[in-house]
């Protein structure tokens, strides 16, 4: 398991937004990279007391933990407690494969009116809530950069991304921040 608490975010301090939409880094999070076959999905879900969703677009929460839908077999999980999510997947007993990626990511929050506004700066998805309802997250391009995105509440989305693309999608995020202001 990696250790979230000693880890400093590359997006430590770093703020933005407008009148309209508010922009901060999330906190550390655990993070497990999971593929399984479909017949594991009901054990790896009691393992992670989240539902490890089977349809695409779709997430299962739960507390502050979160299974995204990133292929037919295969999702990120995050949790913000920090937990070992390893430890939870260890003697599972059923077909899987998990890494531990929390290293790998970091996510900002992007909260207020104009978040779907600012996100569509970079990102060619549709975003209304008709087709990217609360729940939905999609790896996506925002920018030149791959980022996973969950849509937390109806005006709350999650940007994860590479830590190495961290300031650009950052930067970005701001400049469409201060253009959903005006």
């Amino acid at each position: 398991m990696a250790d979230t608490a000693v880890r400093t975010s590359v997006l430590a301090n770093k703020q933005g937004g407008s009148a309209s939409v508010r922009l901060t880094a999330a906190p550390n999070a655990t993070r497990v990279a999971l593929r399984a076959p479909a017949e594991s999905l009901s054990a790896l879900s009691s393992a992670l007391g989240v539902t490890v969703p089977d349809a695409p677009k779709t997430s299962g929460r739960k507390g502050g933990r979160a299974a995204l839908w990133l292929g037919p077999d295969e999702w990120l999980v995050i949790d913000e407690s920090g937990a070992d999510l390893m430890a939870a997947l260890k003697d599972v007993g059923v077909a899987h494969s998990a890494t531990d990626v929390s290293h790998r990511n970091v996510a900002v929050i992007v909260s207020g009116p104009g978040a779907g506004t600012t996100i569509s700066t970079g990102c060619p998805q549709d975003l209304s809530l008709e087709a990217f309802p609360v729940g939905a997250c999609s790896r996506t391009l925002f920018g030149k950069a791959e980022i996973v995105l969950l849509r937390t509440e109806e005006d709350t989305f999650r940007v994860e991304c590479w830590r190495s693309f961290a300031d650009f999608v950052f930067g970005l995020l701001a400049e469409g921040a201060e253009d959903a202001g005006h």
